[in-house]
């Protein structure tokens, strides 16, 4: 992703239509490192798009059209007058072309594979067979782009990303503090939603404001972002969205590389919806001791009488002497403010 680099933090104006009978916005458009953002004129996020993941309607005529790869019913109109920010994304789209293996050789290869697999297997085993298929060869880049494209769909129910000039660095450095290099998670906060804390493909967490507007330091918000963290570890969340999706959507997947919408709302919706998975009490206090994180905070949040969370205040390896701070004053500071822009 060399070709990112000269245009980090780049802005433009442009024109965001969610759907065709929607009223079409003037928002701000940034380039990060690899989304394009789509903001109000208060900079509050309205929806993340992967580049990857980006379509041009129009190419070769100003203004340009861009849309998600899939859905042209939501579009981002930019300028001529924004030639920077078109070239802009026209050089990284052609980039990520040029770095992606060449789909006529891996699409008539893996259809070749199902055609083999259609013969030889018997029904009951086919489904759970090509899930698993699907999950060992999709690479990296595909399993951000399809975290990406669920952030969006969730986003309609827990309303958008909070994030700021301030709040976004110190919560990234909370994130490098928890989760080193070979393992490295994006935070998110999320402005609502039902949920705590979740995960999604791609090794993004996604934590509710409450956990960071509510107490005076990170080591409740620490601590759901471990066990979270933890569950992934558990369950390969790319596994879980395909265990959801039909049959037809997972060779769709591994024809196109791509699942549809109805897939992504079917997931999107269970996690929301559902209670997250137990995680083993001496898992979570290991890593707790580890990251220097106590846990009677983290246990405390699930259930203020600790009756159902003893074991976790009992064994909390800081009860005696409180760990140093995850974060400086001023970070934690900038970050209970992440939501207020």
């Amino acid at each position: 992703m060399t070709a990112l680099k000269g245009y980090q933090r780049l802005e433009a104006l442009g024109v965001w239509r969610e759907q065709p009978d929607a009223q079409r916005r003037n928002v701000v458009v940034s380039l990060g490192d690899s989304t394009i953002v789509i903001m109000d004129m208060k900079s509050r996020p309205l929806t993340h798009w992967a580049i990857p993941a980006v379509e041009r309607a129009n190419p070769g005529v100003l203004p340009a059209l861009y849309h998600p790869d899939g859905d042209p019913s939501e579009t981002l109109e930019i300028g001529g007058d924004e030639a920077v920010m078109i070239e802009a994304i026209e050089k990284l789209r052609a980039a990520i072309n040029r770095a992606r293996p060449k789909q006529g050789r891996l699409r008539w290869g893996l259809m070749g594979t199902m055609t083999a697999l259609l013969i030889g297997v018997g029904t009951f085993w086919l489904p759970d067979a090509l899930r698993q298929h699907a999950v060992e060869v999709v690479p990296p880049v595909k399993r951000a782009e399809i975290g990406l494209a669920l952030i969006n769909r969730v986003t309609r129910i827990t309303g958008p990303e909070c994030r700021d000039n301030l709040g976004s660095p110190a919560l990234a450095r909370l994130g490098g503090k928890l989760f080193p290099t070979e393992e490295r998670r994006k935070l998110m906060v999320m402005s609502g939603g039902p949920r705590k804390a979740f995960h999604l493909p791609g090794g993004t967490i996604l934590l509710n404001r409450s956990l960071v507007e509510n107490y005076e330091d990170a080591n409740v918000l620490a601590g759901f972002a471990l066990v979270e963290g933890l569950r992934a570890g558990n369950h390969d969340p790319l596994a879980e969205v395909l265990a959801q999706s039909s049959l037809l959507a997972v060779i769709q997947f591994l024809t196109t590389g791509s699942l549809p919408n109805g897939a992504l709302d079917s997931y999107a919706e269970k996690i929301l919806s559902q209670s997250p998975e137990i995680v083993e009490t001496q898992d979570i206090l290991a890593l707790f001791k580890e990251k220097g994180v106590p846990s009677t905070p983290y246990a405390r949040e699930l259930d203020p009488s600790g009756s159902v969370v003893g074991p976790l205040i009992v064994n909390d390896p800081f009860a005696d002497t409180l760990p140093p701070p995850l974060l400086s004053d001023g970070d934690w500071i900038s970050i209970q403010g992440i939501c207020q822009r």
